[in-house]
Parts: structure tokens; C-alpha cells; sequence
């Protein structure tokens, strides 16, 4: 290993263009994921107060929203293809330290969740007509289970690298090897990280759905049905945000106990402090090296309620953790070209993860604004025509929460640096020592360009699926989107 780290210190370049690949092309990925798991459940919710109800409104947002739910689908697959190429390619090192506990529940997820999806949701597209309504709403509930379930496995693997468990380090083949799959399964973090991800993404797809039926309120189309939806909308992301905020604070605890730099680097604590000194940092700046705190505006005791629960708790700060980290990471650790930066230090971009932290707070809380305006706008007894900036803001919002998700990972993976596991291997150590730099920034550059192209068609699709609204039905004698019809007496493909 220290010829490897040799080789990496000689070329960081490769370093650096290894990392830019692999964070840009898992945020493009995951500009898909939220979308995928919300909106798949909010539409078989809808599909099930369809076949309850027989209203040809919940059939119409069933249609429309599944249509858009497909086109993400299927971009979604595409790029999330090419993220496990690069731990072969990119990340060798890593691979052989840890693949044998990080590819587990890896495997789980292709094995279980993606052919469960898989199956699913071709019953879904294709059993329209031709299995029985409960069979058909079974598989919309089956999909929208495999998407989350897919996304417990993600982010089981990813929680062994915030918090290695499950494992035993094999001193003859220098590497990790797994124990206990269901330590790694239930690690704290990924238990946490789980349900805030899933509400993460009802919030986004509510808004989605909140921008669609906003874009066609606005012209008068499809009043009722829009009307209809946009509450589902609404509820969704508010029901999504209180969820993100109880599993947040509950993430946090487990961020203080596994990773109490990446909780001091969140909040520009700087210094170890209790009760009233562990205050919640509102704005705050630094030094140009990050080591030390110019100026804050801070509300007292509320970090330390944050990260403890209570008022007189203690907070580590950046400073007195980097001087235990140093000492056990680099002074007693056997493995310590391994677990020692050649930088020395332990410090993740603070003005990175204070900001992406704040961000991604802020940005959801926006989001839940709208989404409570929007009910209040709406409701029945309501004297008030809504005004046409709203419908406007209401549009253009429906990426906010979709940014928020992704700070909310830069955020998660950013303040891990400089580790690639946490406690066991640094990020330096991890990339594969015979890939040129040249050869990861021409990769760097097609994907950028192909994946722009991808972004473009995506966008394309999306937005007509959307300005198109919800299909006409021959069937149907009446334009009354509140009336009953049996839903297999309908011809309904997609």
C-alpha cells in the first residue's frame, strides 16, 4: 500500500479528476432517484383511491403522473449503470480493501429489489385490461416497495462508509472482510439515513406533481382533476418535510456519536463547547485556512440541544478533534498509510459542508412553504382568486427540493472527507494507482457531454408529458371527472 499512496502523491491530478468524476456522475444519477421513489408511491396511492372510488380524476392522475414516473424510470436505470463501473475502474483500492462488505448489500439490491422492480412494473405498464384490478394495483404497490426497498440497500452500503461495522480487519490479506450482514443492515446510520431519504423524496415528487397541476390551474384546463392533484401534491410534500425534520434530528444524534467532525464542520465549531457555548451557528466565517472562526451569529444552547437532546451537552469542535485524530490516526494506528492524510489533516471543506448543510434546510423548508400556501389558496371556502405569480412560483419551485436532496448528499459526503470508510481508509488511499489522468478526464468529458444530451431529452420528455395533462377517455359519455366508472370497462394503455 505505500507504493500505491506513492503513486498517488506523484499524480494527484488523477485523484482529483477521479473524485470529480465520481461525484458528478452520482448527482446526475440521483436527479432521478428522488423523483422515481416518491412519485412511484404517491401514484400508487392515487391508483388505489381510483380503484376504491372508480372517479375518473384519480384515473387521470394515475396516468399522468405514471407517464412522467416511466420517462424518470428509465433515465434513472441508464445512469445509475455506470456508478458501478467506476469502483472497478476509478476506485481499485477501495475495491479490494472493502468489496467484500461493500458489495454485499450491493448484491442484495440487484437480486432482490431491482428484479422485484423489474418484474413489477412491466405487470404495471402492461396489465392494463388484462390481469384483475387488484393484481394491477398489487404490482403498483410492489414497484413503489422495490424502489424503497432498493433504496435501503444503497444506502446500507453507503453507511458502512460513514460507519463501519459488521467487519474484521485480515492482517495477512490487508483488507476488510464482512461478519456480520446484519450489523451492516441495521448499522444506526444507514437506519437513520433511510427514512430521510424516502420523505426526501416525497417532498420533491409532491412538488412535481404540485408544479404540474399549478402549470394547468393557471390556463383553466382540467380544473377538477388538477384541483384534486394538487392537494395530493400539497399534502405530500408537508406530510415529506415533517418527515425529513423528525429523521433528520434523529440523524443528526447518529452523525454526533459516529462522526462528531463532520457535526463540528456543519456548524463552524471550532472549539469544543457545552451548554450555552454549543450554540447553533446561523452565519459564520473563518480564516482562509479554515482553522479558526473570524465571526458568528449563533442562537446558544441549541446545538447542543441538537446534538444531545439537551441544553448542558457538549459538542467537540474542528480543533480538538483534529489533535485526536492526528494522535490516533496517524501516531498509534498500525495501518497509518492507511488512515493518515498526507495533508495531516482531518478537516472536511468546512465552508462546504456549513453551507450545503444550511442549504439543504432551508431550500426543503421553501419547498413546504409553497406546498401550505398552495392548500390555503385552494381550499373550499375560499373567497380569494388566486393570483398568477403564485401559479408562477409554484412551477418554477419544483426543483427546490430536488436541490435540497442534492446538497443534502454533497452535505453527507463531503463532510466525510478525508475518508473514503471512516476510520479506516482515506479517500487518497482508495483511487486505483495505474489509472493516468488523462485517461479518467476523457471519461470526465464524455459523460459530461453525454449525460448534458441525457439531461436535455429528459427535461424534453418530462415537460410534454406534463403541458400534454392527463389523457381523454372515448369511453366515457360525460366530461364529469368526478363521476364513477368501472375502471376495466376502459381501454387504458400507455
Amino acid at each position: 500500500m505505500t507504493e500505491t499512496l506513492a503513486v498517488l502523491q506523484s499524480d494527484p491530478t488523477a485523484l482529483a479528476l477521479a473524485r470529480w468524476q465520481f461525484g458528478l456522475t452520482t448527482l446526475y444519477h440521483y436527479l432521478f432517484v428522488p423523483l422515481t421513489i416518491g412519485l412511484m408511491l404517491i401514484v400508487a396511492i392515487i391508483q388505489t383511491a381510483w380503484v376504491r372510488t372508480g372517479k375518473v380524476k384519480y384515473l387521470k392522475l394515475t396516468k399522468l403522473f405514471g407517464k412522467i414516473f416511466l420517462i424518470n424510470f428509465a433515465m434513472g436505470v441508464v445512469t445509475g449503470i455506470v456508478q458501478e463501473f467506476q469502483f472497478g475502474l476509478n476506485w481499485s483500492e477501495y475495491s479490494r480493501f472493502v468489496g467484500d462488505i461493500f458489495g454485499a448489500p450491493l448484491a442484495m439490491e440487484g437480486l432482490f429489489a431491482f428484479f422485484l422492480e423489474a418484474t413489477f412494473i412491466g405487470v404495471w405498464i402492461f396489465g392494463w385490461n388484462k390481469v384483475s384490478k387488484g393484481v394491477h394495483l398489487a404490482s403498483a404497490w410492489l414497484t413503489s416497495i422495490a424502489t424503497i426497498l432498493s433504496a435501503y440497500f444503497i444506502i446500507a452500503a453507503n453507511s458502512f462508509m460513514q460507519n463501519p461495522v459488521g467487519y474484521e480487519l485480515n492482517p495477512n490479506r490487508g483488507r476488510a472482510e464482512l461478519t456480520d450482514i446484519g450489523k451492516v443492515l441495521t448499522n444506526p446510520v444507514a437506519v437513520s439515513a433511510f427514512p430521510h431519504a424516502i420523505t426526501g423524496a416525497v417532498v420533491f415528487a409532491g412538488a412535481v406533481i404540485v408544479a404540474v397541476c399549478a402549470y394547468h390551474l393557471r390556463r383553466n384546463q382540467h380544473v377538477e382533476t388538477m384541483r384534486t392533484g394538487l392537494k395530493i401534491g400539497a399534502w405530500s410534500v408537508l406530510a415529506g418535510f415533517v418527515g425529513t425534520f423528525i429523521s433528520g434530528d434523529q440523524l443528526g444524534i447518529a452523525m454526533v456519536e459516529t462522526q462528531p467532525m463532520k457535526m463540528a464542520a456543519a456548524e463552524a465549531m471550532y472549539q469544543t463547547s457545552t451548554g450555552a457555548d454549543a450554540s447553533f451557528s446561523i452565519f459564520t466565517l473563518g480564516t482562509p485556512d479554515g482553522h479558526s472562526e473570524l465571526f458568528s451569529l449563533r442562537v446558544p444552547y441549541l446545538l447542543s440541544f441538537l446534538s444531545t437532546h439537551t441544553f448542558n451537552g457538549t459538542v467537540e469542535g474542528l480543533t480538538n478533534l483534529q489533535a485526536q485524530y492526528t494522535q490516533q490516526f496517524c501516531t498509534d494506528a498500525a495501518n497509518a498509510a492507511l488512515t493518515c492524510p498526507s495533508s495531516g489533516s482531518f478537516m472536511p471543506i468546512i465552508w462546504i459542508t456549513y453551507w450545503s448543510f444550511r442549504w439543504m434546510m432551508g431550500l426543503g423548508a421553501f419547498a413546504a412553504l409553497i406546498a401550505l400556501v398552495a392548500l390555503w389558496l385552494t381550499r373550499k371556502k375560499s373567497t380569494i382568486t388566486v393570483p398568477d405569480w403564485f401559479w408562477r412560483v409554484a412551477i418554477w419551485a419544483a426543483p427546490v427540493p430536488l436541490v435540497a436532496n442534492l446538497v443534502g448528499w454533497v452535505f453527507t459526503e463531503m463532510g466525510r472527507q478525508p475518508w473514503i470508510v471512516f476510520g479506516l481508509m482515506t479517500t487518497e488511499s482508495a483511487v486505483s494507482p495505474n489509472v493516468p489522468a488523462w485517461s479518467v478526464g476523457l471519461s470526465l468529458a464524455l459523460f459530461t457531454l453525454v449525460y448534458g444530451s441525457l439531461a436535455v431529452v429528459e427535461f424534453k420528455l418530462i415537460k410534454k408529458a406534463a403541458q400534454d395533462g392527463p389523457p381523454e377517455f372515448d369511453e366515457l359519455d360525460s366530461g364529469d371527472e368526478t363521476a364513477e366508472v368501472d375502471p376495466h370497462k376502459l381501454a387504458i394503455t400507455y
